[in-house]
């Protein structure tokens, strides 16, 4: 079993992670060594205007407060509160009507009202997530650190091209690629809290968006010139009851496309083509939180807010559950081939490893696996006697990546808030999965000074080295860090999104940008 105490030390302040050579990390002061950087291909260079990084102002759920107050007809409030509100709406307002003779109604509608107050409190103290407002619980199950102070929201690479899309704090998705000049500003008045991206795979153009509202689907021309695509170039993918959408998972294959809400026990399975959708539907859980897609396309992740996960076949659509101790499942990966999951849970400092290997194969339409998670890394708080002073880390998972090598590993640390000195960090491990499964220490990397990881993703076609991707500094463009591996194998690929701490004064904007 892997332990933080077989890592060597982080290094220190002020350095930064550059690269990787012969299994070892290397960091320099502030700069890429100007060598290396001549050895870099062509990669998009991350540049958000300051306009971009401010919230947007949010309107009032309704207009009616900005109009002068006028009778209208009891029928016409109350459509009016049904589609702005739904049912309890449509009750308040007979409750609270006006109109001569309706007391039976009003009375009855009262009754009505306060038993569904009362089962949505029972509700709510049985599924305490469902209290949450639709930001908070975003940033509750968000893959990125501090979802709701970060200015990048979510990130996605490309699975074939050199591209990727960042979702930003004013609600705008930014897509960059190496082969243009030209940065689509992707703006709907339905792209609200936007908390994931997802390229559609074996295509060139179609972006999914986990909105609070809905999923969007964004259809973009690689050749267009147009910095602003219009909203017909989208598909509104809604349903009634499964919002905010936190999580989106592509079939490998991209026929199909899944979509998860903490509010809806079910998770989606839509057809794009026609705009429809099946309910996978399981009771228990309370809702669905992350989703993670195998790479062979047979196996689906899917976590729920309370102590138990779901793993999904995909081809007749069976389950099997997995309860928890302590806490949800938090974050979830697959290796390349499929065979095995490693998973985190909420309240634990360790990495558990699930075995479908054996089982492949043999029992078409169910999902199999390992009876039991055995624990294959031990993150728990160690301290590092440094010439600089001590450094503590370890702690939970927050989000984590497996790259399409299958030799690294990556995870962000969240450090303990009550333990003074502990920190939030990337470790990466050095992996195999065949013919055993080996997880092995390989380093911490650090971004620039006041620099804390809040996403990563493991560039999928990126052929030699690593590319790290940090905030960009107000004054200067930000630099792609490469790393690239001295010896022969496959190259280890890194992709990290860092970000500063904001100000407590400014939330939409850091104090110290800084790109990497």
């Amino acid at each position: 079993m892997c332990s933080l105490a077989l890592f060597p030390p982080p290094p220190p302040p002020g350095d930064v992670t550059a690269y990787e050579s012969n299994n070892a990390l290397v960091s320099a002061r502030e700069r890429l060594p100007l060598p290396l950087q001549s050895q870099l291909p062509a990669l998009p260079v991350l540049s958000v205007p300051r306009d971009a990084l401010k919230a947007p102002s949010r309107p009032e759920l309704s207009a009616r407060p900005a109009f002068i107050h006028h009778r209208e007809a009891l029928w016409k409030r109350c459509l009016s509160a049904w589609r702005d509100v739904g049912l309890c709406g449509v009750l308040r307002e007979l409750s609270s009507a006006e109109e001569e003779g309706l007391r039976w109604l009003k009375s009855g509608s009262s009754s009505v009202l306060a038993l569904c107050r009362w089962l949505s409190s029972l509700h709510g103290s049985l599924f305490p997530h469902l209290s949450l407002t639709s930001e908070d619980m975003i940033a509750a199950f968000s893959q990125a650190v501090d979802w709701a102070g970060c200015s990048i929201r979510a990130f996605a690479w490309h699975p074939h091209t050199s591209k990727f899309a960042v979702a930003l704090l004013d609600d705008s998705i930014r897509v960059y690629n190496s082969s243009s000049t030209t940065i689509p500003s992707l703006k709907h008045r339905l792209q609200r809290n936007v908390a994931a991206l997802a390229w559609k795979p074996l295509c060139a153009s179609i972006l999914a968006v986990a909105c609070q509202s809905c999923a969007l689907l964004w259809h973009l021309d690689p050749t267009s010139l147009s910095t602003r695509p219009s909203s017909g170039c989208t598909q509104v993918l809604a349903y009634p009851g499964h919002s905010p959408v936190t999580s989106l998972a592509w079939a490998p294959s991209g026929d199909l496309l899944l979509s998860a809400s903490p509010v809806d026990t079910a998770m989606l399975v839509w057809d794009v083509s026609t705009e429809s959708c099946v309910q996978l539907q399981w009771f228990g859980g309370g809702g669905v939180t992350y989703l993670a897609w195998s790479p062979d396309g047979s196996k689906v992740l899917a976590a729920t807010p309370l102590a138990v996960f779901r793993v999904w076949e995909a081809q007749m659509w069976t389950c099997e559950r997995w309860p928890t101790i302590t806490g949800r499942c938090q974050t979830g990966c697959w290796s390349p081939d499929g065979s095995r999951l490693l998973f985190t849970v909420l309240g634990e400092a360790v990495i558990y490893s699930l075995s479908f290997s054996e089982y492949r194969g043999e029992m078409q339409g169910q999902v199999g696996g390992s009876k039991t998670a055995s624990i294959v890394a031990d993150l728990s708080e160690t301290t590092f006697e440094t010439l600089y002073g001590e450094e503590r880390v370890g702690g939970e998972v927050h989000s984590m990546v497996w790259d399409p090598t299958g030799e690294r590993l990556a995870a962000i640390i969240r450090g303990s808030p009550d333990a003074p000195g502990s920190q939030t960090i990337v470790a990466l491990f050095r992996t195999r999965n065949s013919p055993v499964f080996e997880l092995l220490p390989c380093g911490f990397l650090r971004g620039e000074r006041d620099a804390q990881p809040q996403l990563i993703a493991f560039h999928p076609c990126f052929q030699n080295g690593a590319l790290l991707t940090v905030r960009p500094r107000p004054l200067r463009q930000p630099q792609p860090w490469p790393g690239q591996r001295q010896r022969a194998g496959a190259a280890a690929l890194l992709g990290a999104l860092m970000g500063s701490k904001s100000s407590s004064r400014d939330p939409a904007w850091p104090r110290r940008p800084s790109g990497l």
